[in-house]
């Protein structure tokens, strides 16, 4: 049994390229998941927990994606719920991450299906296991092309099993159509045959070509019963069991359901075991069988009481989850404005000006409108410090502050660049940034000054003015040239050279 594991696993649809790390945990995965096909739940068991030691965070998108929905099958069917869906949604979100192009996000996609579709979210299941069909074939992968359309033909077979009678036809044919085209692929190994087989009878079934499923299920069944591939065993007395059933050997028919849901309970297999003991229950209910049915009933009560408990676990936890991701959200969001807000002005602080520079500039150029840079520097201040104390000298610079925003527009960005210097971040034409800078200069001039500072010297500022088209660094190299000027011509002045004197580059 051994080897025949060892075969079905290295055939899991890797091209040579792909044996690596990746391709190694794949099939260790994969080997798990067979152990649980043939009832080995202890072994599957310990190789899982020693599997979730390996951490595929270095691998690349696809790879990671295929063994995080893997991981959660093989964890939904060991009874292990938070974890499957925890790790579903990591999958999920991987997948979500970019448009699938690999053939191993074919098979991503495909996990995610089969677990949505056993939580009873049908709807969403067809749509990412009709998309893995798509990409397996846009890969021109066959192995997992086999597997896609597998698990699409087992979904459209249970939904037409379940759903209204009249709904039924077009779902049996789509999936008919879609697993002959499975059974035709070449080079695909026994376990995906056996498991496209199997659906291939139901769907026979449910077209209502009874001999061809029944030839059909005979087969899985022979495969499953040789391989001890108890799921095939399984799926094959479940088909057995529908055929008896319309030719009315109910109790040939009882017979085979009961090994079905039998073989569904040994391999953890919820979703099986819900299909097979309510048609169990029917076919007892039809004998007068009143202790098959009821023992079938429970059985099935069980397997929906599991699977609803799934569902309220992973409501749960969705809310949980969504409500620690709003809260690190707005964490997040407190932390960045908090990193780019000035603590003693409530201005934006330099690394907020450079972030957000690059942006008003690049407004500027697609409008064809003129940026300007307009540098602040506040006229004895050391005195002011000196005379008064460092807690004066706040409280100044946090009135200039009040000034700057009361001469700007709402959207200009406004900035304290270090110490006692500002930076107002603008854009407009026409004299724009001068004449703002002469309000700037007026307001610290003419302001009150008396109740914060008493006899204090008052303070005023000296402001450098630039406009036109460049990079934040070359604004301010001109702003801080014309700033020099207003500093040496006397302070408490705005001065504003031409632009394109002070931005050329330096001779020799």
């Amino acid at each position: 049994m051994r080897e025949g594991l060892a075969t079905q696993v290295a055939e899991v649809g890797l091209d040579q390229d792909e044996q690596d790390r990746a391709g190694e945990i794949l099939r260790e995965d994969l080997e798990i998941r067979l152990l649980l096909n043939t009832a080995r739940h202890a072994e599957a068991g310990a190789k899982f927990d020693k599997s979730l030691e390996i951490i595929p965070a270095d691998l690349d998108h696809w790879s990671r994606a295929a063994i995080l929905t893997g991981r959660a099958i093989t964890a939904w069917r060991l009874g292990r719920i938070p974890l499957a869906l925890e790790l579903a949604a990591e999958g999920w979100t991987d997948i979500d991450a970019e448009q699938p192009v690999a053939p191993l996000a074919a098979r991503a996609m495909g996990y995610l299906g089969y677990l949505l579709n056993g939580i009873g979210h049908a709807q969403a299941a067809l749509t990412l296991l009709r998309q893995a069909v798509d990409v397996a074939r846009d890969c021109d992968d066959v192995v997992e092309l086999a597997v896609a359309l597998q698990k699409l033909g087992g979904t459209l077979n249970f939904m037409a099993f379940d759903g209204p009678a009249a709904e039924a036809p077009p779902l049996f044919t789509e999936a008919r159509t879609a697993l002959a085209e499975g059974l035709a692929l070449p080079d695909v190994s026994e376990q995906i045959q056996r498991g496209v087989l199997g659906a291939y009878g139901a769907a026979l079934v449910g077209c209502g070509e009874f001999a061809e499923g029944e030839k059909v299920a005979k087969q899985v069944l022979e495969a499953g019963v040789s391989h001890g591939d108890r799921w095939s065993v399984a799926v094959g007395n479940w088909v057995l069991a529908m055929i008896r059933r319309d030719q009315g050997s109910l109790v040939e028919a009882r017979t085979h359901a009961s090994n079905a849901v039998r073989q569904a309970e040994l391999t953890n297999d919820t979703s099986l075991l819900q299909r097979f003991s309510a048609d169990l229950a029917d076919i007892c209910a039809e004998l007068d069988d009143f202790a098959g049915e009821a023992t079938a009933l429970r059985r099935n009560v069980s397997a929906r009481h599991t699977a609803m408990a799934t569902m309220q676990e992973g409501l749960g936890q969705a809310l949980e989850q969504r409500r620690l991701a709003i809260k690190a959200q707005r964490l997040a969001s407190v932390a960045q404005a908090a990193a780019v807000r000035d603590s003693l002005t409530g201005l934006t602080n330099r690394l907020g000006l450079e972030r957000t520079a690059p942006e008003v500039l690049a407004g500027a150029a697609a409008i064809n409108c003129t940026p300007w840079l307009v540098l602040i520097d506040v006229d004895w201040f050391k005195e002011i410090n000196d005379d008064a104390g460092h807690a004066v000298g706040d409280s100044a610079l946090r009135e200039i502050a009040d000034l700057l925003r009361g001469e700007t527009r709402a959207n200009d960005l406004v900035a304290r660049w270090a110490g006692d210097e500002f930076i107002i971040l603008l854009v407009g034409d026409g004299h724009l940034g001068f004449a703002v800078a002469e309000r700037i200069r007026a307001a610290v001039d003419a302001h009150d000054w008396r109740s914060r500072l008493g006899a204090a010297r008052r303070p005023t500022v000296s402001i450098g003015v630039a406009s036109g088209h460049g990079s934040l660094e070359h604004l301010f190299a001109a702003a801080d040239t014309a700033l020099y000027l207003a500093k040496r011509n006397g302070r408490n002045r705005v001065e504003w050279p031409d632009l394109d004197q002070a931005m050329s580059p330096p001779v020799g």
